[in-house]
């Protein structure tokens, strides 16, 4: 009822958030499948072009290129496709949300080949040895700059599986330091010439952020077994964020994984190929089995991080359909789970924010997000990154907002809600609206806003609800949006 302290909704809440989170993970462990599935496969490119079979090497997701499902178009299994990254391209082929091809041939962006650039959401780069060509580097820092993902795998200095003089440090930084496109530290760090021999990096605490919470599970660990780190460099670009550092490190030095954004797009780094080795590919390769490794969670790393820089949380296949922001706009709703009918999925939130509790009700459907409510001090937080096209001109936010209260004043504000568009490094961008105690009535009222100032960035949508000592406010969402057009 309106007015009514949250506390005993607060116990069932957790444990039905409990319960969610187990089957999340026995979810991960038995199919590797998220819970909802995008309208629009995200479109994902393994590069095998660059000696990544070199040696030892063996980072495909299958032996049949471009096409691994010509190899098994049903696949259950990691050894259904054959290949060291198999079990990452059968966990995301799974989930029925992913289309997976391979690159054989030189990367292009713009071209008629059916893997060029611009048919793909996200470009991933598994441990290349081999320098990329003038032309490559143009095509990957013009896919990147114009929306679309990169995700570079690097491995320890001196890993030059081929001989010829270059291993994976060499060539990410030749990437970013000589290119036509923008040489000036574009994604704001660099990688070190390091040859770590073994570690667990640990993950930063960051509730928020898609790729430690993301649909594929949380991040604790990764794994070193002979690898490097990169130096960030924030100066240069304020958007870089180190997720998991070398034991020892923190802040601009020991970044095992970071991320970044380089014009509409998104990069992820991470200094070892052995987390993404599951231990199983072409005959006569010695591999290692770090996609599995215990000690570590580096499945649910490298699939969060393959969904953030496809826009998987937001963007619904890679924002524009064009493929790596070819600068048109698709009409298209863009925020994942939307009516948070998948439950606690795709958005961030804290415990017991997406809910089915009867204490309040949803506007349409079964769950909603139900933000303080306790009649004590607290604050809850509900958020979602998105990449808004930049070639779209309206892009409306939407949401319906349900206010009660049991405060009586009616000039006094004590509890509020925070709408806000934050940047990729957490800075405050703009806050769209405040509500507060003052505003409670009965039933939803839709909220619009404009984000189409936003056009061509990656933001995160954040609702932050804050409630004073004594007699509780409820602000309850439902049925968000964010339409472009």
């Amino acid at each position: 009822m309106p007015g009514s302290p949250r506390h005993p909704r607060k116990v069932t809440t957790l444990l039905a958030g409990l319960g969610l989170l187990v089957t999340g993970a026995a979810l991960q462990v038995s199919t590797g499948a998220a819970p909802a599935h995008a309208a629009t496969p995200h479109r994902i490119l393994f590069d095998d072009g660059h000696a990544e079979e070199a040696g030892n090497a063996d980072w495909i997701i299958s032996t049949s290129k471009p096409d691994p499902l010509s190899q098994d178009s049903t696949p259950s299994s990691e050894t259904d496709w054959t290949g060291a990254l198999s079990a990452w391209g059968v966990a995301l082929q799974k989930t029925g949300d992913y289309s997976l091809k391979t690159a054989t041939s030189a990367l292009t962006y713009g071209g008629s080949s059916t893997t060029d650039l611009s048919n793909f959401d996200t470009l991933v780069l598994p441990e290349p040895n081999t320098l990329f060509t003038t032309a490559e580097k143009t095509a990957i820092m013009n896919f990147v700059k114009n929306g679309g993902g990169l995700f570079m795998i690097s491995d320890h200095t001196g890993a030059d599986r081929n001989n010829d003089g270059e291993d994976a440090v060499e060539i990410f930084n030749d990437l970013m330091t000589n290119n036509s496109v923008d040489s000036t530290d574009p994604f704001g760090f660099s990688v070190d010439s390091l040859s770590i021999s073994s570690d667990y990096p640990s993950a930063i605490s960051d509730s928020t952020d898609p790729v430690l919470h993301g649909s594929f599970g949380t991040v604790s660990k990764s794994l070193i077994a002979s690898g490097t780190t990169a130096t960030l460099k924030p100066a240069d670009n304020s958007a870089v964020k180190g997720l998991l550092y070398r034991t020892g490190y923190s802040g601009n030095t020991g970044a095992f994984f970071a991320t970044s954004t380089f014009g509409s797009g998104r990069v992820a780094f991470w200094g070892d190929s052995s987390p993404i080795d599951d231990g199983t590919g072409q005959s006569g390769n010695t591999l290692y089995d770090g996609w599995n490794d215990s000690g570590a969670t580096n499945a649910a790393l490298a699939l969060n991080a393959t969904e953030w820089l496809a826009g998987a949380s937001g963007s619904g296949g890679g924002g524009d359909g064009g493929g790596g922001g070819s600068g048109t706009c698709t009409a298209a709703q863009l925020l994942g789970n939307n009516g948070f009918e998948s439950g606690a999925t795709t958005w961030s939130a804290t415990s017991g924010v997406i809910t089915t509790s009867s204490s309040q009700s949803a506007r349409t459907g079964s769950y909603y997000a139900w933000l303080d409510g306790y009649g004590s001090a607290h604050t809850d937080t509900l958020s979602q990154s998105v990449t808004i096209p930049s070639g779209c001109t309206t892009a409306a936010l939407s949401f319906y907002l349900h206010i009660d209260t049991a405060e009586t004043t009616t000039s006094t504000v004590y509890d509020t809600l925070k709408v806000q568009v934050l940047n990729s490094s957490g800075t405050v961008l703009g806050t769209l609206a405040t509500y507060s105690n003052l505003n409670a009535a009965g039933g939803y009222t839709q909220r619009s806003f404009s984000l189409a100032s936003y056009a061509g960035q990656t933001v995160t949508l954040k609702f932050t609800g804050t409630e004073g000592s004594t007699l509780q406010t409820s602000f309850v969402l439902d049925d968000t949006a964010l339409t472009v057009s």
